[in-house]
C-alpha cells in the first residue's frame, strides 16, 4: 500500500512538475530571452572588433586561412534555441525535480509536523527552491551565455553543482538537527536553532568555496547582467511555486481517496474476522 502510494505521488510530482514547466517556459522566454539575446549581441560585437585588426592585417599581405576569417555555422538556429530547445530543456527539467521533490514529499509527510498534504507540498517546494536555487545563486549567480572565460567553464560548473550538493545536504542536517532539539527546547526553539545552524554552516561555506572572478567579462554591461539575474530567478520562483500549488493539489486528493479506501475497507476486514 505504501510503494503504490508513492509511486502515485512521483507520478504526480512529474505531472506537477511539467505543468510547472510550462509556465517556466513562458516566463524565460518572455523575460529571460531580451536579455540573453543582448548578451550575444554583446559578444558578437566583441568578436567584430577583435576581427577588424586581423582582417586588416590579412588584407595588407597576410596569408590568411580563409578557415579562420569564416565564421562558424551554429548547428542550431538561434530561433530554434530559443523555442523549442528552450522548451525542450525547461520541461525535462520541470519534470526531473518535480518527480525528486515529489520522493521528499513523500518522507517528509508526517515528519516535520502535522502539516495538511497542500501544506508540506508548500514547505517542499519552498525548500526545494531555497536549497537547489537560491541558496546556490547567492554564491554563483547566474550569468548569460558567452559572457564568460571559456577556459574556465568546466570549473565553474563544478563550483556551482557543489554548492548545490552542499546547500542540500546542510539543508538536510538543519532539519535533522531541528527535529532532535525539538523534545528539549521545543519546536520554535528548535526551528531557530537549526535556521541558524544552517546560516553560519553556510557561511562558512560560502568562505571556503572560491569565488567566480572570471564568470563575466570586463566591461559587460550592468544593466544587462542585472535583468539576466533576475529573469532567472523568476523562472526558478515561478517553477517551484506552480510546482507547490499544483503538487499540493494533486496530492492531497490521492491522500484522501486512500485514506477513505482505507477507512471503508475496515469495518468489512473486522466483520470477516468476526464471521471467521
Amino acid at each position: 500500500m505504501y510503494a503504490s502510494t508513492v509511486r502515485g505521488l512521483l507520478v504526480r510530482g512529474m505531472l506537477a512538475g511539467l505543468i510547472a514547466g510550462l509556465f517556466a517556459f513562458a516566463v524565460a522566454y518572455v523575460v529571460g530571452e531580451p536579455p540573453v539575446r543582448g548578451s550575444i549581441a554583446v559578444e558578437e560585437a566583441a568578436a567584430a572588433k577583435d576581427a577588424a585588426p586581423a582582417a586588416g592585417h590579412a588584407g595588407h599581405g597576410g596569408d590568411t586561412a580563409s578557415g579562420e576569417a569564416a565564421e562558424e555555422e551554429e548547428l542550431v538556429s538561434r530561433p530554434v534555441q530559443s523555442t523549442f530547445g528552450l522548451a525542450t530543456g525547461v520541461l525535462v527539467y520541470g519534470v526531473a525535480l518535480g518527480g525528486i521533490a515529489s520522493l521528499a514529499f513523500s518522507f517528509a509527510l508526517g515528519r516535520v509536523g502535522g502539516f495538511s498534504p497542500r501544506a508540506t507540498a508548500a514547505l517542499t517546494g519552498a525548500g526545494a527552491f531555497a536549497l537547489v536555487y537560491l541558496v546556490p545563486f547567492l554564491k554563483y549567480p547566474a550569468t548569460p551565455p558567452a559572457v564568460g572565460n571559456p577556459d574556465t567553464i568546466g570549473q565553474r560548473t563544478t563550483l556551482f553543482f557543489l554548492m548545490i550538493l552542499l546547500s542540500v545536504l546542510l539543508g538536510v542536517g538543519a532539519i535533522i538537527l531541528g527535529r532532535r532539539l525539538a523534545p528539549r527546547l521545543g519546536n520554535w526553539n528548535a526551528t531557530l536553532a537549526a535556521a541558524g545552524g544552517f546560516i553560519v554552516a553556510t557561511a562558512l561555506a560560502f568562505a571556503v568555496l572560491p569565488d567566480n572572478s572570471d564568470a563575466v567579462q570586463p566591461g559587460f554591461p550592468a544593466a544587462l547582467l542585472w535583468e539576466f539575474r533576475v529573469a532567472s530567478l523568476a523562472v526558478q520562483l515561478v517553477l517551484w511555486a506552480v510546482f507547490a500549488i499544483v503538487f499540493g493539489v494533486l496530492a492531497q486528493k490521492l491522500l484522501a481517496a486512500r485514506a477513505e479506501g482505507v477507512d471503508a475497507a475496515a469495518p468489512a476486514a473486522q466483520e470477516a474476522a468476526a464471521l471467521g
